[in-house]
Formats: structure tokens, C-alpha cells, sequence
């Protein structure tokens, strides 16, 4: 068998290639980049794989029997058709699995909501491709909280709109076994499934954080407005929304649901006293 990774030279393309190399009964691995270039270092056959591109996708596509679909990052109304122009060429190529790396997220009323409709859209054209499929929710990654370190360090605490809400976060890492299992099993085929670690409050985040970077965090609730226009002036119009409609999302519990990780993988995910212990100073 044959798994073609998409986005390999993104970090969570490239981490679920390295951890389908290194499984004991490990298949046949391309992966598909826009810039192929850019992630030579994997050691796999990387093919041409701009979204926007059929006809590329279509020959890139070629002998691959198992798709790995990470999603785009480009607007959410061009992302729709470009998932799209990957699931037909995936249909005339001969591919007969697709697994799609999806999101949760509040559905409606948040800036982030059309970032979910459209992957909610491209999880039902994956269902509807005829193909067999897995679907995975991430839950939120927890390495920008650990890259931003710096920054809470200045300001001496963590502060947004989650509240007291519990978010699912996880690891790259950790996502990339689960995306492994999904494309080497047939286990989970026709499921949708949460991938995510305990969730956690941002009061135990900032604990985590202080454990393992020797601070005295700590946390403080803002108002919703408040956070977004916090992070529009660091981050842009379009950005800076985004994330806050993130943390509304964890302070209304979206991110504090049942996790298929353990079902998925055959090992729980990864304790969070086990993370932050093992990226201690």
C-alpha cells in the first residue's frame, strides 16, 4: 500500500510522515507539497501538491492507495474548493481512503465559525466522495502557548476570553500517532473522531507553564471584545478574530468533549504532567 501526506513541508504534515516511517509495519510514503523543495529533509518522494492545481493533484496522485488531506490554510471560502479539487483527483487517481485532519469549533456566532463551516463542508464532501474515510477533530495545539513563553513572561500572566472553560489541547506529535493509526487501520473507517489530550482550564495551563519554565504566571480573564482586539492590534484583521473566536469556543465548552484518542492510537495521549516535564529548563 501506498499513503500519499499532503502539506509535508507544514509541521503537522511533516511529524505524521516521520511517524509513519518510523512504524514497525510501515507502508510505501509520499508525500505532496506545493514547494517540494521545502521538505526534501523527510527523505520520501515528495511530489507537486498545490490545492488549486487538479490536473497536478491528479498526477501526483498516480499508484497512491491512501490519502492523507491536511487542511488548507488559505480563507475559508477558497478552502472548500480546493479540499474539493484534492478529493475528485483522489476519485480519478484510483485513491480508495481519504483521512481528513478537521477541527472542532463553535459552528456559529464566533469569527472563527467560518473556519469550521467550511471544514464541517469538506468533512461532508469527504463522506459523500464514495471513498472509504476517517475524519479527524484536533483539538487546539499546546506548543504556541509554550513558543509564547517570552511574552507571558513580560506581562507575568496569561490573559484571554476562555474563562473557566476546559480546552482539549494537544500536541503535534501526539496528533501525528493518532493520524498514523487512521491511515495504517481500517478500525476507525466511517468515524469522525475528537483527538485531544485531558482538557485543561488556562489556570492549570498557566501552572503547567510555570512548572516547567520556573514562572509565576498567572491567569486573568478578559472580556471577549477585549481579546480580540487584543490580538488585531498584534496580529492583524484577519488573525486576530480568529483567535479570539477560539477562546470564546473554550469558554462556552466546545473543546471539553469526549476524546477518540485512546480508541484511535491504543494508549491514552500524552498527560499533560508528562508534556511540560519533558520540555522543562
Amino acid at each position: 500500500m501506498t499513503i500519499a501526506v499532503t502539506a509535508v513541508s507544514g509541521l503537522l504534515g511533516g511529524e505524521i510522515v516521520r511517524k509513519l516511517i518510523a512504524m514497525p509495519e510501515s507502508e510505501a510514503v509520499v508525500g505532496l507539497a506545493r514547494t517540494p523543495a521545502n521538505a526534501q529533509d523527510l527523505g520520501i518522494e515528495v511530489r507537486l501538491g498545490d490545492y488549486g492545481q487538479p490536473e497536478q493533484l491528479r498526477a501526483s496522485l498516480t499508484d497512491v492507495d491512501t490519502l492523507l488531506l491536511v487542511s488548507g490554510m488559505d480563507a475559508p471560502e477558497a478552502r472548500i474548493q480546493q479540499h474539493r479539487n484534492v478529493i475528485e483527483a483522489a476519485k480519478s487517481a484510483g485513491v480508495q481512503k481519504i483521512v481528513y485532519t478537521s477541527i472542532q469549533g463553535v459552528e456559529e456566532g464566533t469569527a472563527f465559525s467560518p473556519v469550521v463551516q467550511s471544514n464541517r463542508q469538506t468533512e461532508a464532501d469527504v463522506r459523500a466522495s464514495g471513498l472509504d474515510f476517517a475524519i479527524g477533530r484536533n483539538g487546539i495545539y499546546i506548543e504556541p502557548d509554550v513558543d509564547y513563553i517570552d511574552s507571558y513572561k513580560a506581562k507575568g500572566e496569561i490573559a484571554n476570553s476562555a474563562g473557566d472553560g476546559k480546552c482539549g489541547y494537544t500536541t503535534r506529535s501526539e496528533l501525528a500517532h493518532a493520524y498514523a493509526r487512521l491511515l495504517t487501520s481500517n478500525d476507525s473507517n466511517g468515524r469522525t473522531v475528537n483527538l485531544y489530550g485531558t482538557p485543561i482550564t488556562q489556570i492549570q495551563l498557566a501552572g503547567y507553564l510555570n512548572s516547567a519554565f520556573k514562572t509565576t504566571l498567572s491567569y486573568r480573564e478578559m472580556t471577549s471584545d477585549e481579546f480580540i482586539a487584543d490580538r488585531t492590534s498584534e496580529l492583524g484583521a484577519f488573525i486576530g478574530p480568529i483567535i479570539g473566536g477560539i477562546y470564546e469556543g473554550i469558554r462556552l465548552g466546545i473543546y471539553n468533549k469526549p476524546s477518540n484518542f485512546e480508541a484511535v492510537v491504543g494508549r491514552p495521549h500524552q498527560s499533560w504532567e508528562a508534556y511540560f516535564r519533558s520540555i522543562s529548563v
